[in-house]
């Protein structure tokens, strides 16, 4: 027997909440959390922005989770250059949509199909918003998952782990 806590369980689907800062299409922010990674039909399976300044992300856990380390995965398909300067927030504050929460990180850049993983010292928050400031930007997801104490998310492949 695994203690309850070893016990994969997908956590960002408990969240009452998952929102975008606008939808591209049918992209919508629930996409991200559907099971499916969208590598082969990502336009039926990932959330994404439409072009605009500052889009975000944010899933809302139900309740404060620690975030040890968050693993991102970009999309395979194109665009890889999308998730540049991407800035993971975590935290329990919804001012300026939850982009003004502590950073976890600042995603640099991610080869197409790669997986990159960021700590996140245990940063405690009921949500999880990943925010690409400035101008002309699209922001996508493809799936989050959680797992034991990670939690999962996908930039057409973030895995946030919590």
């Amino acid at each position: 027997f695994f203690p309850l806590e070893h016990i994969p369980v997908n956590i960002a689907t408990w969240g009452k909440n998952v929102t975008q800062s606008s939808t591209y299409g049918h992209w919508s922010a629930e996409q991200a959390i559907d099971f499916n990674p969208g590598f082969r039909k990502s336009w039926s399976s990932c959330s994404s922005t439409n072009n605009q300044t500052n889009p975000w992300w944010r899933v809302d856990l139900s309740s404060v989770y620690r975030v040890n380390r968050v693993v991102i995965t970009n999309r395979l398909d194109c665009c890889p250059e999308r998730i540049n300067g991407a800035e993971i927030r975590i935290g329990n504050s919804l001012e300026n949509n939850g982009n003004n929460n502590p950073t976890c990180a600042v995603i640099s850049s991610i080869s197409a199909g790669v997986s990159s993983t960021y700590t996140c010292n245990d940063l405690e928050g009921q949500y999880v918003n990943l925010f690409i400031p400035g101008d002309s930007k699209y922001l996508t997801l493809c799936e989050v998952e959680r797992r034991n104490v990670d939690f999962e998310v996908n930039y057409s492949k973030k895995y946030a782990y919590i």
